[in-house]
């Protein structure tokens, strides 16, 4: 039997400013953080402390990337994250900050 992934590719921007969206919650586990969305109900585990880390420095960044360089990303992970981070804006988990 062959099966059909559908992958929606959500285009996320390093450059522009991020933020943890006001109706979403982390809570810190072992393995990283449990995300809760209020609104749409979606739980997203955040599997890396590191990326809980870049999560709650967006706040404080001009853009993702400064996040992530905050964050100690290193250079070969940036992909990895980017992925992580955009999943996240699709679950309405993050979202752009405006201004």
């Amino acid at each position: 039997m062959r099966r059909l992934l559908t992958v929606r590719l959500v285009a996320f921007d390093l450059r522009r400013a991020y933020r943890l969206n006001p109706a979403a919650t982390l809570r810190p586990e072992p393995f990283g953080a449990l995300a809760y969305h209020f609104g749409n109900r979606r739980l997203s585990f955040l599997k890396s402390r590191q990326l809980v880390t870049v999560v709650r420095l967006l706040e404080r960044h001009d853009s993702a990337a400064g996040a992530l360089d905050a964050a100690g990303v290193p250079v070969q992970e940036r992909g990895r994250y980017t992925a992580a981070l955009a999943a996240l804006a699709e679950s309405e988990v993050i979202n752009e900050r405006q201004g």
